[in-house]
């Protein structure tokens, strides 16, 4: 059954009861699966005009808001089939957890498994907000993933 889009926050929430989607805004990162703690090692930076570490865009998302971000990172976590997407925490071995600079979440339709190595392109979106409870200060969505 295809959840209507009034619908669509009460489908997250149930989706994500046993295996969260990590990083909402304005809540611990266990209450949501949260950010995995940093232990990819130093991955190099993608390269061409779009190319980001994975703190750039973090720390820059104001003025990379709604542009092309190009990002070389290790996949740490996947949550697939939410909401027609699946979401993928990348890590590049830049940025550190402390200030939550070292994860950022791409949103994507392609497969990919913890531990792969990814080029990851995308769009900046910024104050993501899902509905209940679930709000992201910065993710790249619809982004191509290529091993």
């Amino acid at each position: 059954m295809r959840a209507t889009p009034l619908l669509a926050p009460l489908a997250l929430a149930l989706a994500l009861a046993a295996n969260a989607m990590p990083g909402a805004t304005g809540t611990a990162p266990s209450q949501h699966g949260g950010a995995p703690a940093a232990t990819v090692k130093k991955l190099p930076k993608a390269t061409g005009p779009d190319a980001r570490t994975v703190e750039e865009v973090v720390k820059g998302k104001a003025a990379l808001k709604d542009k092309p971000v190009l990002v070389n990172a290790q996949v740490v976590k996947v949550n697939n089939d939410i909401m027609g997407k699946n979401w993928v925490h990348l890590q590049d071995g830049s940025g550190k957890a402390a200030d939550g600079t070292h994860d950022i979440i791409a949103t994507t339709k392609d497969k990919v498994a913890v531990g792969d190595v990814v080029k990851a392109k995308g769009t900046v979106r910024t104050d993501v907000n899902l509905g209940s409870g679930y709000a992201y200060a910065v993710l790249i969505e619809d982004a191509k993933l290529a091993k």
